[in-house]
């Protein structure tokens, strides 16, 4: 915001030190010389104004956008939290038929096992 403020404040400086100059170095005379500086005067403030108005407009803009995008960000949590957990809901109870499935496969391991071992025996 500084470089911003800097970089304005030299334009106007530098556009005020380039009137004068332009007006005192041209052959006029005090009349006209008085009125184009109170033109150009206006047109200073004129143009001073639409900075200061577009300026507010551009700091309202960006307020604005700032605070929809942490609602957005806010509304995108909570969807990712509600499907994560939707997801947890439908995981789970098959979560449990895969472990006693994988229990089932490892008795039967086992009775195999139990069962060559015996063969081998006799």
């Amino acid at each position: 915001m500084a470089n911003g403020k800097s970089l304005l404040l030299g334009a106007l400086f530098g556009g005020i030190v380039g009137a004068s100059v332009s007006l005192l170095t041209t052959p006029t005379s005090g009349e006209e010389m008085r009125s184009r500086v109170k033109e150009q005067s206006e047109r200073l403030r004129e143009i001073t104004q639409e900075i200061k108005e577009n300026g507010l407009d551009l700091r309202n803009q960006l307020s604005q956008t700032s605070k929809e995008g942490a609602a957005l960000l806010r509304d995108l949590s909570q969807d990712i939290k509600t499907s994560v957990e939707s997801w947890k809901e439908t995981v789970e109870p098959h979560q449990e038929n895969l472990q006693e499935h994988l229990r089932q496969i490892e008795e039967g391991i086992r009775e195999l096992e139990d069962k060559i071992k015996e063969q081998n025996y006799n």
